[in-house]
């Protein structure tokens, strides 16, 4: 099971690397606790609209999770557990 386990993160790894986008907000999100589209785009003079799609797909592999599902706008996003364990993954070794 830990073999499966690890394959998974190792997916999950060359997932986040292989598109800029993703690689970058994993690194932002390395200095918060709670992100927004808008101050990632701000921080990484990226638009709105790339961050939120990576916000979006990071989403979707839970590795992040919406802390405010009910709004439109301004979303706020926090790590999942797996999130954290695949930014340690990442820290180092790809920034």
């Amino acid at each position: 099971m830990e073999d499966k386990t690890e394959n998974s993160i190792d997916e999950l790894l060359m997932w986040i690397v292989s598109v800029d986008r993703r690689l970058v907000l994993m690194e932002t999100m390395k200095g918060h606790t709670v992100v927004k589209a808008s101050d990632i785009a701000h921080e990484t003079n990226r638009s709105t609209q790339n961050i939120s799609r990576a916000l979006h797909e990071l989403e979707e592999k839970g590795l992040i999770k919406c802390l405010t599902p009910e709004k439109t706008t301004w979303k706020k996003f926090v790590l999942t557990d797996i999130g954290k364990e695949i930014l340690k993954k990442l820290d180092g070794t790809y920034f």
